[in-house]
């Protein structure tokens, strides 16, 4: 009998279940929140803040070269005003700007 009670309270356990509860298991619930995609505010890089290793991560097309030079220019400049003063960075062409946008942030 102590067993039969283990098993049941053990398979009630796993399923979700609790006494007095009418709420559905997590994963039968809608989801409250959507989900988030690629270019979500949480996966832009910000060029005022990141590292030189965060840009070469996080930016297409851009290695730790072209993502020291972004730092580089932050430091003799100051922070940028817009995302588009991307532009002013040597060895960053518009065409590499266009691919980021999505994935910046100031």
């Amino acid at each position: 009998m102590k067993t039969l009670i283990a098993i049941v309270t053990l398979a009630l356990s796993l399923s979700g279940f609790t006494a007095g509860s009418q709420a559905a298991p997590a994963a039968l619930k809608p989801a409250a929140q959507p989900v988030l995609t690629k270019t979500a505010q949480d996966d832009r890089v910000s060029i005022n803040s990141a590292s030189a290793e965060e840009l070469a991560q996080m930016l297409n097309g851009v290695g730790t070269k072209k993502a020291q030079a972004i730092v580089s220019w932050r430091e003799e400049h100051g922070l940028f005003k817009s995302v588009d003063d991307l532009r002013s960075v040597p060895g960053l062409g518009n065409t590499l700007v266009e691919r980021n946008l999505s994935r910046l942030k100031l």
